[in-house]
């Protein structure tokens, strides 16, 4: 594969962490009818390895757009987008395939499952995609499953299972390429709250546990409470980056939690 690295990092302290993505001033112009688009207009972002992001912006703000470039899905007209030091605009289609498979891992809102595969072996599918030895790829497929919490239910498919089950089989599929990013796309749109809080909290302690970087498309104030930073787009730029710890986040109570209290106060 041709790579093209990336240009050294600045001396400032906060930037001496691994940058696993790496935009510098990226524009995406798109031209439809005789009008002219700007998705993007010269973005900047670091995103470090093994850090949770979350991406913020209302529709037509370019957050849709700068999750594809990072996902490798597009390619910017003007700028350049390092992912693991890869410049992605130098690879052709066959070296960005390879690039998608091996370095990142996607999970939909919609989960995205082959419905006549089993848990396992749409979990298996990415690496067979990766040539990964057959055995090997059960084994770390029923490692994953087990990870996410669904290892009794490896032979089951998608339709004999909840959302939440197959959320948690979508995650591990994002993550059996070991992959350096994992793009999730409004991962709890499709899920009941206290669901969704179980999948967001998973992902965060996987995030820690492998090491992988998690960047989130969302607005569910619940992921936005576990991130370390958010970014918010508008305009085709951004607008502002905050750490989480800058930030005034209020998550509710599930009615369960507050019962479990109720009853720990009577006692």
């Amino acid at each position: 594969m041709n790579e093209t690295a990336a240009p050294p990092h600045p001396a400032d302290s906060d930037m001496r962490r691994d940058t696993v993505v790496r935009a510098l001033d990226v524009s995406r112009v798109y031209e439809l009818g005789g009008e002219t688009t700007h998705a993007l207009r010269s973005v900047d972002l670091d995103i470090f390895r093994g850090e949770y992001m979350a991406i913020m912006g209302p529709s037509g703000s370019g957050k849709s757009t700068l999750f594809n470039m990072i996902g490798g899905l597009d390619k910017p007209t003007a700028g350049m987008v390092f992912i693991d030091e890869v410049d992605i605009a130098a690879l052709d289609s066959f070296e960005l395939a390879w690039l998608r498979c091996r370095k990142i891992g996607y999970i939909f809102q919609s989960f995205n499952l082959l419905p006549m595969l089993t848990a396992m072996e749409n979990v298996v599918m990415p690496m067979t995609f990766a040539n990964t030895d057959p055995d090997e790829a059960r084994d770390r497929g029923y490692d994953l499953l087990q990870k996410v919490g669904i290892g009794d239910r490896w032979s089951h498919r998608p339709g004999r299972m909840s959302g939440g089950q197959q959320q948690r089989v979508a995650i591990a599929r994002a993550l059996a390429n070991e992959p350096a990013i994992v793009l999730a796309d409004e991962p709890t749109a499709n899920l009941d709250l206290k669901t969704g809080a179980d999948i967001i909290t998973m992902l965060k302690q996987l995030c820690a546990e492998i090491g992988v970087t998690v960047i989130s498309a969302t607005h569910d104030h619940k992921m936005l409470d576990i991130c370390d930073r958010v970014v918010w787009i508008r305009d085709g730029a951004i607008e502002r980056i905050e750490l989480r710890e800058n930030l005034d986040i209020h998550v509710g109570v599930f009615e369960e939690d507050r019962t479990n209290e109720d009853e720990g106060a009577g006692t």
